[in-house]
């Protein structure tokens, strides 16, 4: 323990304050700073939890899939550290830390639940060994970063490989679901799985179905100049079915692993705000508040890990249940809340994740001068397809904001995977961001009207909620134009401080 940890907390404490002062919401700087004077602290604090750590990570999902998993938590009784804001590397842990210890360094909480980047979780492992870990997928994010996704892949298997209690992983995206290797059952590490009913995975492809869409009527459009190609194209073409039917014997053989690993929550059905979960032999069915069909597979994965959490405390607090005074319960630091915890049911955890609402920017809606405006984050190809496809355009304005700073990654070039198509007949009222051009030229190539292009996203999402009042409007954005977003929304509307600025 370094000389100075006693006074960590209030030297961090003082950092913070000043940084939100300055920053007009919340910042890493104080984790980075109380990182350099007490390495021990993150370590140190996270101790002290008597249910550990969930660890979150992956490429798509994890802000929303850490918020299901600590809301159905606290839902279910237990008291929890996380990072809400999507903060998610170690400094940005220890800057969250910092708002909850008090000045002696004690966090009051039962168990954390964490996300963290890809890339960071490999440094957080390497200081505090995680109880659950949760890893969602692996999709191309951030090429510029972290090169190609079997790299990713690599990084999220120290998370997996440093795990001491349950690993919880993806049975659909076979990287994932081949980590299963490197989590050490040998030493009582229990490996679960969540994936989908085989009528849904056309619904949730995984990167290796990712295939550059080539719509219906392009096709119809080009079918005669196609006819009129030379035989070196009829070649060309005649290996592309070649490779494709390759590709399908390939698919054909992951599906049928996947379908042989058993899954402890399975996604068996999707609705408008519905979803019916295959848990024990049982179904579930259930309303959600949360937007998107996405974020209904995020569901299982959460229902996953919190069944994991459930079966621990079972096993730990239910023999202190009977014939114990509640003196000796204190002694041996354990609450009555806990022993609750440990009797919930399957339904409870149900009912838990009906009542988890959206994460800030995923799905958020604000209301502007009584149009509701809705924040769509994407950031790789499976993303935007599956928030296209779970927001339909009619009747709405559609904004789409892309940016290449690093959060968002350098590469844009995935936009090009995605399929625009849906959004032809309405079209897209506004463009911008600092790809602003990249996105409209991509749009031209789908035959996607856009009506203006503004590359001063503030000036543009003014422009943009401000006309046609009362017509509901969807703004789909990378990662630091939400942002940007939203604390241009926050000059004329209200937006709530998820520690982020408004």
């Amino acid at each position: 323990m370094a000389w100075n940890s006693f006074a960590t907390p209030l030297i961090g404490k003082a950092v913070r304050a000043a940084s939100r002062l300055a920053h007009g919401g919340g910042s890493a700087f104080p984790g980075k700073i109380v990182e350099r004077i007490d390495p021990q602290f993150l370590a140190r604090t996270l101790q002290q939890l008597p249910l550990g750590v969930v660890l979150v990570s992956g490429t798509n999902g994890k802000t929303t899939t850490t918020r299901m998993v600590a809301s159905m938590l606290e839902s279910l009784g237990l008291k929890v550290f996380t990072n809400p804001t999507g903060s998610n590397f170690t400094r940005g842990v220890v800057s969250s830390l910092l708002a909850e210890v008090s000045l002696g360094g004690k966090l009051d909480a039962d168990i954390a639940v964490l996300e963290l980047d890809e890339a960071y979780a490999v440094h957080f492992v390497k200081q505090v060994q995680p109880d659950y870990c949760l890893l969602l997928n692996v999709m191309r994010d951030q090429l510029d970063r972290f090169g190609e996704i079997d790299n990713t892949a690599r990084l999220l298997s120290k998370a997996a490989e440093a795990t001491t209690g349950t690993v919880v992983l993806n049975r659909e995206d076979p990287r994932i679901a081949r980590l299963a290797d490197v989590a050490h059952t040998e030493d009582g590490v229990e490996v679960r799985y969540f994936g989908l009913d085989g009528s849904l995975r056309s619904f949730f492809p995984s990167d290796d179905d990712m295939r550059t869409t080539v719509d219906t009527a392009s096709s119809a459009d080009t079918a005669s100049s196609e006819s009129a190609e030379s035989s070196a194209n009829i070649e060309i073409d005649d290996a592309s079915a070649i490779a494709k039917t390759g590709e399908h014997a390939e698919k054909t053989k992951n599906t049928e692993s996947a379908e042989q690993l058993p899954a402890d929550v399975t996604l068996l059905a999707v609705g408008d705000h519905r979803a019916s979960f295959g848990i024990d032999g049982e179904t579930y069915e259930t309303g959600v508040r949360l937007e998107g069909v996405y974020n209904l597979y995020n569901a299982a994965a959460a229902l996953a890990v919190v069944r994991a959490v459930v079966a621990d405390a079972q096993a730990m607090f239910l023999p202190f249940e009977q014939n114990v005074t509640d003196e000796l319960l204190r002694q041996v630091g354990i609450s009555q809340r806990m022993i609750d915890f440990a009797h919930s049911t399957t339904q409870a955890m149900i009912d838990a994740a009906a009542e988890v609402t959206p994460a800030f920017g995923r799905g958020e809606v604000i209301d502007v001068n009584g149009s509701p405006v809705e924040l769509l984050l994407v950031k790789n190809p499976m993303g935007f397809r599956l928030s296209l496809a779970s927001f339909t355009p009619e009747g709405c304005d559609t904004m789409i904001a892309i940016n290449d700073e690093y959060a968002d990654g350098r590469d844009m070039s995935w936009l090009w995977d995605v399929d625009f198509s849906s959004l032809r007949d309405t079209g897209v009222a506004m463009v911008s961001g600092v790809r602003a051009w990249d996105m409209a030229l991509r749009l031209e190539y789908d035959q996607v009207p856009v009506n203006s292009v503004n590359t001063e996203l503030e000036e543009a999402v003014s422009t943009f909620v401000n006309a046609n009042p009362g017509t509901p409007k969807h703004i789909y954005c990378t990662y630091t134009a939400m942002l940007k977003t939203r604390a241009a929304l926050g000059k004329i509307a209200e937006v709530a401080d998820a520690g982020v600025g408004k």
